[in-house]
């Protein structure tokens, strides 16, 4: 990971090439994050791309009820060059929760962004198959928000039920 000083060049770059895309950035036990603005978010990863940050490790969400703006989504990218990591975090409200995809990025994240998309609610604008993952698609709610009740009512994957082993 970059250090603190390196995390600072970096946000130091970035905020020259657009001021308003870095809202923040903290160096944090081991941990060099970027925070930035959610409409900004594909124009700041293809600029940390074009810098070396090339591999998309891993794209997840967060809930931090009761902050807002409430959903996050992070992502992990790697210099595979310099064997360096650098987290970029993005925050969107409960209503409005776009974010552009990176799938024209990077296509691994396809399915990640289903998964973040079922489990928390997070539209991302221009995916090419946005659509429930995990859950069966008549499905309400997203089940790793804070709010959502535990112990609710059991999933019933009734999808194919009709027909199930006849003629396979």
């Amino acid at each position: 990971m970059p250090d603190a000083a390196g995390l600072d060049l970096i946000a130091e770059q970035l905020a020259a090439v657009d001021g308003d895309c870095l809202i923040g950035h903290s160096f944090e036990r081991g941990r060099a994050e970027l925070q930035i603005d959610p409409a900004k978010n594909i124009q700041v990863l293809q600029w940390l791309s074009d810098r070396g940050y090339s591999f998309l490790a891993s794209l997840h969400g967060v809930d931090y009820y009761p902050h807002e703006p409430r959903l996050g989504v992070v992502y992990e990218l790697l210099d595979m060059h310099e064997v360096d990591r650098i987290s970029v975090k993005a925050r969107v409200s409960v209503e409005s929760p776009d974010i552009a995809s990176v799938v024209s990025l990077w296509p691994g994240g396809n399915a990640d962004e289903r998964e973040v998309y079922d489990m928390f609610g997070v539209v991302f604008v221009g995916h090419p198959d946005l659509r429930r993952i995990l859950m069966p698609e008549d499905y309400e709610g997203f089940p790793q928000r804070r709010d959502f009740p535990v112990g609710g009512e059991p999933v019933l994957f009734t999808y194919n039920e009709q027909g199930y082993g006849e003629d396979r």
